[in-house]
This record gives C-alpha cells, sequence and structure tokens, in this order.
C-alpha cells in the first residue's frame, strides 16, 4: 500500500504483521476506524470528564471531550500538512486510558498501583491500544490490541518516555509518563527512528488541541452549571486565585504580568460574555465565545508554525509545532478558570475523597479475590502474569477500564464499604 505523502513505509508498520487488505481505505484510515469501533471508546461516554457523567445533561464527558478533541485536532493536522487520519485517530485514542473518575481516579490508582511501576493514563492508553482492546492476536496468539500502524501509535504518545524518566512532577504534583516497564517491548518498537523524548508533530498537535479543547469546553461547562461568570477575571483576588493555580499545576513561571496582560486580551474581544442567564441568546452568545476562541487559537499556531517551517505538508519528526506565547497564556487562564471553580471546588472534597476511596478498596478487593471476580479477559491475564507485580497490574486494568457507574457498583458488589454507603451512582453502562 502506498504511503500518503510525508510518509514511508515504516509509518505504516502494525507491530503484528496483518494480511494485506483490499484497496479503497488507506492504513491511516484503518487505524481511525478501529478507535472508532472500539468498545473502549464507548466507554469513555460514562467516565468523567471534569464533572461526573450522571451529574447533568449538559456536561462534557470523555467521549464527547474526545471527539471535540478530534475535530479540532483533525482540521489543524490537515492544515498543517499532517495525514488528517493520524491525527484524528491519535485524538479520539488520547484518553482510551483514563479510568473512573478523572484525575482524581488516576491518582487514586497510581497510588495502590506503585508495586507494579504505578499508573498515568497516558500509559495506559498505549496498553489498551498495544494489548488490552480485543482486535488483532499474533502468531503466538497473544493480543496485540488494535495493532495500529507506528505513525498512529506515535501520534497517541503525549509522553515518550517511561516514568524512570519522567521530568520533575508537574500538575498537582504528578508525574507525567507515557508506558509502563510491561510494555517497554511494542513502545521502543513504535518509537524507532524517532529522536528521544520528542514527539512527533501529529502529536504535538493532539496535545494543543487537548488543551485547546479542555480550556474552551470546561469553562462554557463551569458557566452554564453557574460555577463562574467569566465577568469574574476582572476581579483582583479571582486573578490571583487563577494565577496561583497555573503556577502550582501547570507553569510555576505564569506570573502576575503575563496573567493580567492575558486576561486583559481575552476580556477585551468582542464576543467575551457575562452575565450567562440560561436563555437561548446566552447560549448562542456562549458557543459564539467557544467558536471563536479556538478559531483564534488554531489559526495563531498554524500561521506561526507555517511561518517555522514553511508552507509545505508538515508532518511526523519535520517539523515542531509552534505556540506562541500569548496563545499559550491564554489558554493557561481558562485550564485555570476551569480548574480553581469545579476541580478544586471546596463542595468537590467529600466526592473527591469518597471516589479514591472506591478504587483503593476494590483494587484491594479483586487482588484478593483474582482471578474470581475480574472479566474473562483479565482472568486470563491474571492466569498467564509471571508474579505478583504482573497478578497487580492486571488488576488495576480491570479496575481502570470501568466506568464511573461500574466502578460504583462493583465496589458495591464486593466491598463491605460499599454495601454500607447508600450514596448515588455517578451513570450507568450502556
Amino acid at each position: 500500500m502506498r504511503a500518503p505523502v510525508g510518509y514511508d513505509a515504516p509509518d505504516l508498520a502494525r507491530f503484528a504483521p496483518e494480511p494485506a487488505k483490499r484497496e479503497g481505505r488507506t492504513a491511516f484510515a484503518r487505524d481511525r476506524a478501529r478507535v472508532v469501533h472500539s468498545a473502549a471508546l464507548r466507554r469513555l461516554a460514562f467516565k468523567t470528564q471534569v464533572v461526573g457523567p450522571g451529574s447533568d445533561d449538559f456536561v462534557r464527558n470523555r467521549l464527547t471531550h474526545s471527539l471535540e478533541v478530534a475535530q479540532v485536532g483533525r482540521e489543524l493536522g490537515k492544515a498543517l500538512g499532517c495525514d488528517p487520519d493520524v491525527v484524528d485517530a491519535a485524538c479520539l485514542a488520547h484518553d482510551l486510558g483514563h479510568p473512573p473518575f478523572g484525575h482524581n481516579g488516576e491518582s487514586a490508582l497510581d497510588a495502590v498501583a506503585g508495586p507494579c511501576g504505578g499508573f498515568e493514563g497516558n500509559a495506559q492508553t498505549l496498553r489498551v491500544l498495544t494489548r488490552l482492546e480485543p482486535k488483532v492476536v499474533d502468531a503466538d496468539g497473544r493480543s496485540a490490541g488494535l495493532n495500529l500502524t507506528r505513525a498512529s501509535l506515535d501520534a497517541a504518545t503525549k509522553y515518550p518516555w517511561p516514568r524512570s524518566q519522567a521530568p520533575a512532577a508537574g500538575a498537582a504534583g504528578t508525574t507525567k509518563f507515557g508506558v509502563y516497564p510491561d510494555d517497554l517491548a511494542v513502545f521502543g518498537w513504535l518509537r524507532e527512528g524517532a529522536p528521544a523524548r520528542r514527539r512527533c508533530l501529529e502529536a504535538q498537535v493532539m496535545d494543543f488541541a487537548d488543551d485547546v479543547a479542555y480550556s474552551v469546553h470546561d469553562v462554557e461547562d463551569a458557566v452554564v452549571a453557574g460555577r463562574v461568570d467569566p465577568a469574574w477575571l476582572a476581579d483582583g483576588d479571582v486573578r490571583a486565585r487563577v494565577g496561583a493555580l497555573v503556577r502550582d499545576w501547570y507553569d510555576p513561571r505564569f506570573d502576575q504580568p503575563r496573567l493580567d496582560e492575558a486576561v486583559t486580551r481575552l476580556m477585551s474581544l468582542p464576543w467575551w460574555v457575562s452575565g450567562y442567564d440560561g436563555s437561548r441568546a446566552a447560549g448562542a452568545a456562549l458557543k459564539d465565545l467557544t467558536s471563536q476562541l479556538i478559531g483564534r487559537f488554531c489559526a495563531a499556531v498554524e500561521h506561526a508554525t507555517h511561518a517555522a517551517h514553511g508552507r509545505g505538508s508538515l508532518t511526523r519528526y519535520a517539523a515542531e509545532l509552534v505556540v506562541p506565547d500569548p496563545v499559550r497564556d491564554e489558554v493557561l487562564v481558562l485550564k485555570g478558570v476551569a480548574a480553581v471553580f469545579v476541580m478544586v471546588a471546596d463542595d468537590r472534597r467529600g466526592e473527591y475523597e469518597r471516589q479514591r476511596q472506591v478504587l483503593s478498596e476494590l483494587v484491594a478487593e479483586l487482588a484478593q479475590r483474582a482471578p474470581s471476580g475480574l472479566e474473562p479477559a483479565f482472568a486470563a491475564d491474571w492466569r498467564q502474569a509471571g508474579d505478583d507485580a504482573q497478578r497487580l497490574r492486571v488488576v488495576v486494568d480491570q479496575v481502570a477500564s470501568l466506568t464511573d457507574g461500574s466502578a460504583l457498583d462493583w465496589h458495591h458488589r464486593f466491598c463491605a464499604s460499599g454495601r454500607a454507603y447508600a450514596g448515588p451512582r455517578a451513570g450507568t453502562d450502556p
């Protein structure tokens, strides 16, 4: 099969060789289709983005967020010359490894998974794509996951290093990495020929699209939920809280002048909103704000990247995505607003503690019961595991695969404290 412009034969390779397919679709289009039809993608509909999927009919869940990231990323990648299906597949896949309860669940699983190398949503995504999601088995009968091409797997790798080589802890003390020790073989294969620790352009586009969708749409959700009014950024105390959180979670160099300049630019935009009242007119104005912000950010990045690297097709390691400082700062402000008024709001602390308890107790109980209690595929993995660390990894895989609602249901079924707790369910499985 002929490689698309800007790609070569190694980019089209798959870890487990497959018979030749009929002509009509590119290898990258097949990658995208495999992600779209995966059970792991469907489950994202019942996993928390910022607010739990059962709490409101309007708020985003992990699936709607992933669809929005894919729309932003596909258009930006196409404008730069990337294969749009590679970027689309990476964007759709980027959150497949996230566990129940969003980043709060990620932290809980990392705390209990220390003996097997910890837990990180991006490393789990690689594991889902290359091992856990059933689609292809190799010649020895082992699962190769979706068996995506090298280019698409590399594009979905946001942090191309193991935990042992990760930079210092970032947001809220978390360490970001993209592969567990157990998956280094396929990671080494997908990174063949890639500069160490450098992300391909498609992965950079995916990451930027994720930031844009997260920052813009989560603020939209917060406005509709009545948790924030964009006009509040005019208040000095609000700005101080946003700035402090951004420095703590995202960028320690985000000083007051940068914050003030970014807020001034945003609030001077002709389509900036305030006083949302739930009317259709207010809803239309809010939607216009989100559209205008996405267009503003992507147009600036497209222009800056082409200015730095020329107008030709930019793919893989031929270019770096250029994000102008003003764009980066405005995105940070929006991420800070969403975090301050939703993610760390005082009224959610009890809920967060309960979620962490649910996951940690569930891992402990299933580890004691295993392979009993595990779904058949995970029970088979557990029986084939060679040591306690590998068996713990299988239990963590099982728990990470659950939705918010099924995690609560499993906890109620298996754990004593779950049966004693008469709390709300966070959603139901399809």
